[in-house]
């Protein structure tokens, strides 16, 4: 559903407003209480805020951890498939969070690629059909204070390598 409707808006907006606009209004994020505030037209460098409500409070008035997992978790996964293309395939793969202090306020998130990165990954992706980028942002408050720390770990592969591997997986 996701696919279909980012097809058709990219008839009237850039790739830029769909992935700010196109998070913010989806059901699916919307419930991690995140939203995107930032995105480069270039997709290279998104930001997140991730404010203390009453949706996410938990018991002890911080916000819950899970919010500021998942408000997070699909962030470069989603910013590779669009970067890369269609000759990519592109998958979450591993995710950690550890939580440094409570967040007792508005917190924020950057996801930032370089230009060089990307051409490090698409020249590793060429060189062995796969490759696993680790990436490691942290979430912090408006003083640029740690609240937690994450460790992404983000699978991408060239689409046909992706294939024959599955391919060889289901005839074994």
């Amino acid at each position: 559903m996701y696919r279909t409707l980012t097809k058709i808006a990219t008839k009237v907006f850039t790739d830029a407003q769909i992935y700010k606009y196109g998070f913010n209004w989806s059901p699916m994020y919307r419930r991690s209480t995140g939203k995107v505030i930032e995105v480069s037209d270039d997709l290279l460098y998104v930001k997140i805020k991730i404010p203390l409500s009453i949706k996410n409070r938990n018991f002890v008035g911080s916000i819950f951890g899970g919010s500021l997992f998942s408000a997070t978790d699909p962030i470069y996964m989603i910013q590779l498939i669009k970067i890369l293309g269609d000759d990519y395939v592109v998958w979450d793969k591993d995710a950690t969070i550890k939580y440094k202090r409570p967040a007792k306020e508005t917190v924020y998130t950057e996801f930032i690629f370089t230009k060089n990165e990307i051409e490090d990954i698409k020249e590793q992706v060429s060189k062995n059909g796969e490759f696993n980028l680790v990436k490691t942002p942290n979430i912090v408050n408006n003083e640029g204070v740690i609240i937690a720390q994450l460790s992404k770990t983000v699978y991408i592969a060239d689409k046909n390598f992706y294939k024959e591997k599955r391919k060889q997986k289901r005839n074994k």
